[in-house]
């Protein structure tokens, strides 16, 4: 099954933790990272009295399900020291599963699709560069970034 997975850090040497974090992917067992965006600097969402963002966004295909997969991304998290005490605060590494192909799940552990992905720049532009028609897994998202005010981005 393939994943998309949300990159996100503000705490650190950010780029170097973006980099870090694609490469432990590939340390996963039946796991393997297809692609990704570039990075992207982006202004904080939600808690705005705190450092810019760099943002990515990976295509991976795994073996393992998507509850397994978060549990990947919070062992990775975890590895990288994340703490979490503010809502939307900083933290060392951000990691979200935004997509899963052909899977739409709503628990309480998991939500798939991520539900805010579509209120993000920071996921819809990296979003964008790895699926330039605007569609993912037989979801449309190219029209969400046109209702988002703000939420400042450049490439790096």
């Amino acid at each position: 099954m393939k994943y998309i997975i949300g990159l996100g850090t503000n705490i650190g040497d950010r780029k170097q933790n973006i980099e870090d974090a694609v490469s432990a992917f590939d340390l996963v067992p039946k796991t393997e990272v297809l692609r990704r965006s570039k990075i992207y600097e982006t202004e904080p969402v939600g808690y705005a009295e705190q450092d810019s963002f760099y943002n990515a966004c990976i295509e991976i295909e795994s073996t393992l399900e998507p509850n397994e997969i978060l549990g990947v991304c919070l062992g990775i998290e975890a590895g990288f020291g994340r703490v979490r005490t503010i809502k939307n605060g900083p933290r060392v590494l951000d990691l979200d599963v935004i997509l899963a192909e052909n899977v739409k799940i709503d628990t309480s552990n998991l939500t798939v699709p991520h539900p805010r992905y579509n209120e993000r720049r920071f996921v819809l532009i990296p979003l964008l560069e790895l699926f330039p028609d605007g569609e993912a897994y037989g979801i449309k998202f190219n029209n969400f970034l046109l209702g988002i005010k703000g939420q400042a981005i450049k490439q790096l």
